[in-house]
């Protein structure tokens, strides 16, 4: 089946997107592999929180496998579980972020390198774009909690340019939101607001965090500190942070991955607490406030 992009960037069918090099996709993600072992890259899986890599990638097939999960499949398959959308959702996704590269044969086994990301932040402002407040409150969320953690930022993907809402991350890249894109400039990390709080509250996209301080907003607001990992896959990343709190309470989403992260974590610590039963039934914290709104 041949699905037109957006814009003018031709035709995108899925056996293309299917020809892109998984790793280099898995890179410009902010994934790097754990280690190199001929063909096969390993890496620890963007699905969930482990310890050993589990999740390989072979270059020559151009195909990955995630032993954790049981399950793996080209990058299309690796697109609708990430990112938990459907496949002409992926297909809008590619147009929007990989329409200029072009398909191309899988490249015999290579050192990895360092590829410069085809998303490029032009500038940031204050949230003032008519189309993102409207998006904000289609998500239940209130303008002033957008406008006081997320910034109007103007980006550009090879010769097209667009705007969207965006949470900084701690190494400088950006979390991109409006009704069409869910992107992410480099550098991949998590986001930290450390207000020197002994209680920390972690969240697993900006949504779900956005939603939490609009909740709030009705309550009496005790200090905490707030980590949004920005990617399920950066719970490890985050722990040096969190584990210097008392109190370590887990928003992440009610899927497999969160609710093993979740497990996982509480396994680790009895500072780690699952809140996300605040909202089961539902798949993230977002879905559950616009269920009550």
């Amino acid at each position: 089946m041949r699905e037109r992009t957006r814009g003018n960037g031709g035709l995108l069918t899925l056996a293309q997107i299917k020809e892109l090099d998984i790793v280099d996709y898995l890179l410009e993600l902010g994934f790097e592999p754990d280690k190199i072992r001929n063909v096969d890259h390993w890496y620890f899986s963007p699905f969930r929180s482990e310890r050993t890599a589990s999740f390989k990638v072979n270059r020559n097939l151009n195909r990955w496998y995630d032993h954790g999960l049981g399950s793996g499949g080209n990058l299309v398959d690796f697109a609708i579980l990430f990112y938990q959308c459907t496949v002409r959702e992926v297909v809008n996704l590619f147009s929007d972020y990989l329409s200029f590269h072009k398909p191309r044969p899988r490249p015999v086994p290579r050192v990895m390198h360092v590829t410069k990301s085809p998303l490029e932040i032009l500038s940031t402002a204050t949230l003032s774009s008519e189309s993102l407040i409207s998006y904000i409150s289609s998500r239940c969320v209130f303008e002033e909690i957008a406008k006081r953690y997320c910034r109007q930022v103007n980006y550009r993907v090879g010769d097209r340019r667009n705007f969207a809402l965006g949470l900084q991350n701690d190494s400088g890249g950006y979390e991109l939101r409006n009704s069409f894109t869910k992107l992410a400039s480099s550098p991949k990390d998590i986001t930290t607001i450390d207000v020197g709080a002994t209680t920390v509250s972690v969240f697993e996209g900006m949504f779900d965090f956005l939603s939490y301080k609009t909740i709030m907003t009705q309550t009496v607001e005790v200090p905490e500190n707030h980590v949004v990992l920005n990617s399920i896959s950066l719970f490890e990343r985050s722990r040096p942070f969190l584990e210097r709190h008392e109190q370590i309470n887990l928003y992440l989403d009610r899927d497999k991955a969160g609710i093993r992260c979740s497990a996982a974590a509480k396994a680790i610590s009895e500072k780690y607490n699952d809140a996300s039963l605040l909202y089961d039934g539902f798949n993230d914290l977002n879905d559950w406030l616009i269920s009550i709104t």
